[in-house]
């Protein structure tokens, strides 16, 4: 029943496809870049809205309105930087041994 509408939709594609505008005719124009722009500032204002944010909490941090106990350290407090390789405790074993059954 709906089969002999499918050479009227091919042939609807195909004009529709010729009558489309050539690609040096078509222009993003004015409108796009007002949104390129508001995106733009919007991603400005995040950028400022995060910075203030972070002083904030710095501020109030060393102001001491965080309990200590709370306190994560910080990357450089955590993992002090160092040129030595870090080696075993006397006591460690040389290999770990895998858990689960035993190849043996």
């Amino acid at each position: 029943m709906a089969l002999h509408l499918l050479p009227l939709l091919a042939d609807t594609v195909v004009r529709a496809a010729q009558q489309a505008p050539e690609p040096e005719d078509v222009k993003a124009g004015w409108l796009a870049f007002g949104i390129f722009i508001g995106l733009a500032v919007a991603v400005g204002l995040l950028g400022w809205s995060l910075v203030h944010r972070i002083r904030n909490v710095q501020a109030a941090e060393d102001a001491g309105r965080y309990d200590p106990s709370d306190r994560r350290p910080r990357s450089e407090e955590a993992l002090p930087f160092t040129d030595e390789v870090p080696r075993p405790a006397a006591d460690a074993p040389e290999q770990p041994r895998p858990s689960g059954p035993s190849a043996d």
